[in-house]
């Protein structure tokens, strides 16, 4: 189809009303009332039993629209609309529904949902486009169950192995490829991807500088590096009031070291732009009276820049291997969890979404992504980008405060149809 048959892209009306209730639908799934807060907040996480609830609630809405439903080998489930020449490799719009312990409504499902109503515009304008347009929802995006984020794009663009993706386990012990048979989501199709003409992203920005600039619209220039550590430490178990201080081997003690001293790094300036979080300590035996043996905790580190990056992990890999000199006995482990390098989006894409969110009437602007998404794995075999869409409450996400208006997103959204009219067409 030629674009003088197709309709103008502003002719693409995004159903802003069924947007929102299939964002609210699904947010039910894993709902839980958050203490904190005060407010409900979602938690269903990949391969639980909440996560097959969701993925059984898109499926019917996939089917609905008269798409055709794979699955892949890593649970990975895409929904396809059909076009003029269906040989043509397709326009993939993509994200995640699985999520943090912790999470709102938005994160990755604003994606996932915006993509259906991508197609249900075309299916209501009438609009059969040249290029096949698939909707994908991709497994454990966030990492927070099996340690490895955007998993099942990884996998699927090549960057991971599937043996190793399989073999992952979580806290209990329960390995991923079990966990995903359990549910009864180990699909046929083969999990390796064709390269898609191109591939597109729509998501909440998680962070304040949309709504700090005013803009609905942030397009995605590219995702920094990212480093997530686990560390261990060992330490001596001892009676907290009768063991002398200079006798201690203080597990807890180590841990509060290394935090500080990711902070100075970060406050340094040394590494660019880096930016680094301890978001996780546990330490054992967890008595008030008994100086931790043992402590654990993580260490993600991110920079846009891959030298800087580079040299703040040999750093603080330096400063692990000294750790020990200040309390003599103390055993120290690290272990890489994840590793990404800077990715930088297509121009062109970029562009696109730059005109799409012109003709709409929205005055975008060109920013970084600080999260990790499916997008950047994505971008190793296929032009990508993304289109974010501004926050609440200073752009806090992973949290029940998360929060997008209904109107950002269906701005964010008429963006994304717009793109992928042009790139289908």
């Amino acid at each position: 189809m030629t674009a003088t048959t197709c309709p103008n892209s502003t002719d693409l009306r995004i159903d802003g009303d069924r947007l929102w209730a299939d964002l609210v639908a699904l947010a039910a799934i894993g709902s839980y009332d958050d203490e904190a807060t005060g407010l409900v907040g979602v938690n269903r996480q990949s391969l639980t039993d909440e996560d097959r609830a969701g993925r059984e609630l898109l499926i019917s809405w996939m089917e609905e629209l008269g798409l055709e439903v794979t699955i892949d080998e890593m649970g990975t489930i895409f929904g396809r609309r059909e076009g003029l020449e269906p040989e043509l490799a397709p326009v993939l719009v993509g994200s995640h529904i699985d999520t943090v312990a912790t999470a709102g409504a938005f994160d990755g499902c604003l994606g996932v949902l915006g993509g259906l109503a991508v197609i249900r515009a075309f299916a209501e304008a009438g609009l059969q486009p040249r290029r096949p347009i698939v909707v994908a929802a991709w497994t454990e995006e966030e990492g927070v169950r099996f340690g490895t984020d955007m998993l099942g794009s990884a996998v699927a663009a090549g960057r991971l192995s599937l043996d190793y993706a399989y073999g992952l386990t979580d806290e209990t012990g329960a390995r991923f490829g079990d966990e995903l048979r359990r549910i009864g989501f180990k699909g046929e199709r083969p999990v390796h991807i064709d390269p898609p003409h191109a591939y597109l992203e729509c998501h909440i920005e998680q962070g304040p500088v949309l709504a700090q600039e005013d803009r609905v619209i942030g397009i995605v220039t590219g995702v920094q590096s990212i480093s997530w550590q686990k560390v261990t430490l060992h330490g001596r178990a001892a009676h907290a009031g009768t063991t002398p201080t200079e006798l201690r081997i203080d597990a807890g003690l180590a841990a509060a070291q290394i935090i500080v001293e990711v902070r100075r790094m970060v406050d340094s300036g040394a590494y660019g732009r880096l930016r680094a979080t301890v978001g996780r300590i546990e330490t054992s035996p967890g008595l008030p009276s008994v100086v931790p043996d043992r402590a654990e905790i993580t260490v993600d580190l991110r920079n846009p820049d891959d030298e800087h990056m580079a040299r703040a992990e040999a750093d603080l890999a330096a400063f692990l291997e000294r750790l020990p000199d200040s309390q003599p006995g103390l055993r120290v482990e690290a272990a890489q969890m994840a590793r990404t390098k800077a990715v930088p989006f297509s121009e062109a894409v970029q562009d696109t979404l730059e005109t799409a969110a012109k003709e709409r009437g929205y005055d975008s602007i060109r920013l970084m992504s600080g999260a990790g998404h499916d997008a950047q794995e994505m971008a190793a075999i296929a032009p990508a980008a993304m289109v974010f869409v501004r926050g609440q409450h200073h752009g806090i996400s992973h949290n029940p405060r998360e929060y997008s208006t209904p109107e950002d997103c269906r701005a964010g959204v008429e963006v994304l149809a717009s793109a992928v009219k042009e790139l289908s067409s």
